[in-house]
């Protein structure tokens, strides 16, 4: 974590992050390391479909068609993020994080990861095998951390 905002810090980029299933433990993450300041810009939990619509600008047909738990969400939610924000790096973090709310097409565990850099923009998606609510939300924070440090360099 402490070398991700180092890499972050020397090459002058700013962060930030869009999140629903984790609630903004990306940002606590981030935020709880010395020097965050230099690097973090913005986090928004959009946690409701409301939310995602009325404060990150998503049309609410591709929640409609698509789910908000949905590779096509995930984008709009990253490419709006970075309108929003301005930061050379944006994330965007949608999901089910359990126990409840899964379904044999949309498991609890999907989870989808969007990433921008640039013009460059990278939609993962992930399937979490535990059933617990807490460790869904901590693996998809490892991530995401994982991911942003593989493009940040």
């Amino acid at each position: 974590m402490k070398s991700l905002i180092k890499v972050l810090i020397k090459k002058k980029l700013k962060i930030s992050l869009a999140e629903s299933c984790t609630g903004g433990l990306l940002a606590s993450t981030i935020t709880s390391i010395s020097g965050a300041s230099k690097i973090f810009n913005l986090g928004l939990v959009t946690y409701s479909n409301q939310a995602k619509i009325k404060v990150l600008k998503i049309n609410k047909d591709i929640i409609k068609k698509y789910g908000a738990v949905s590779r096509e969400c995930c984008l709009a939610m990253v490419n709006n993020l970075s309108k929003i924000s301005k930061a050379n790096i944006n994330v965007s973090i949608t999901g089910i994080a359990g126990p409840k709310g899964g379904t044999k097409t949309k498991p609890v565990g999907l989870v989808f990861i969007g990433l921008k850099k640039g013009n460059k923009t990278q939609i993962i998606k992930c399937f979490f095998k535990s059933k617990k609510r807490s460790l869904i939300q901590k693996a998809t924070v490892k991530k995401a951390l994982s991911l942003v440090l593989r493009i940040a360099k």
